[in-house]
């Protein structure tokens, strides 16, 4: 069970700590327990719903956003931040766009980005609250942290020696395509035809932000992958508020 420990130290604020560095072949595996990592959070989050049953609409819905951002430590919106100074300032060029990336000063634009991606999501979280969608909370982790093991297994990935290249070398991928048709099959299991939705636009939006990452790098980075991560959860949260 190491590789999933690896993914849930990495992907969550939790107090997991490891000893040791671990093998790259194991960095690789851990991207296989990705999606489990989003259904962990997707109960806690479904958990904290219903504990917050009775609360003010307006504080229930900031109290889950709250505790959405703090599981993963704000970690894919610091991804979407650097993508978005990024993608203005790099000016279609693929190198200065990766300069950009690694400056962990945030300009105007990444700081209008995560406005506007987390009233979205508040906003749309205040509507599944009031039409009583509680497994929505369920499948949106799921399939946002499936996506990440998704871009891995499509994707080149452009920093070489960097974290991602570990993960991208050593991923199973004949595993990773199973482990992405189990989660598919979870998702439609707990949350019926809301999830066949949810998994019909997650796939228009994943082909969309995969397609610009090529367009503009010839591939992803660990920002790019946060940045998907965040807007693919912020689009498939607030088409699930509208149907």
């Amino acid at each position: 069970m190491l590789p999933f420990w690896i993914a849930l130290q990495f992907l969550s604020s939790l107090p997991i700590r490891l000893q040791g560095m671990p093998t790259p072949q194991a960095m690789g595996r851990s991207l296989l327990f990705y999606p489990l990592v989003g259904l962990l959070f997707g109960v806690i989050l479904w958990a904290l719903n219903w504990v917050l049953q009775g609360a003010p609409l307006l504080l229930h819905a900031a109290l889950l956003l709250t505790v959405w951002v703090l599981l993963s430590g704000a970690l894919h919106l610091d991804g979407l931040a650097d993508s978005a100074d990024a993608w203005l300032g790099g000016f279609g060029d693929r190198e200065r766009t990766l300069t950009i990336m690694k400056d962990p000063r945030s300009g105007p634009i990444a700081v209008v980005t995560l406005v506007l991606v987390l009233l979205l999501k508040f906003a749309a979280l205040l509507a599944l609250i009031e039409q009583q969608h509680a497994t929505v909370l369920i499948i949106v982790p799921l399939i946002g942290r499936s996506a990440l093991l998704g871009l891995f297994l499509t994707t080149p990935y452009v920093r070489a020696g960097g974290l991602g290249q570990a993960l991208a070398d050593h991923l199973p991928r004949s595993a990773g395509k199973q482990v992405l048709a189990v989660s598919a099959v979870a998702c439609v299991l707990i949350a019926g035809f809301s999830a066949a939705w949810a998994l019909a636009l997650s796939a228009v939006v994943f082909v969309w932000l995969r397609h610009v990452m090529l367009r503009r790098l010839g591939g992803a980075t660990g920002d790019t992958a946060g940045a998907m991560l965040e807007l693919l959860e912020m689009a498939v949260v607030v088409g699930l508020a509208l149907v």
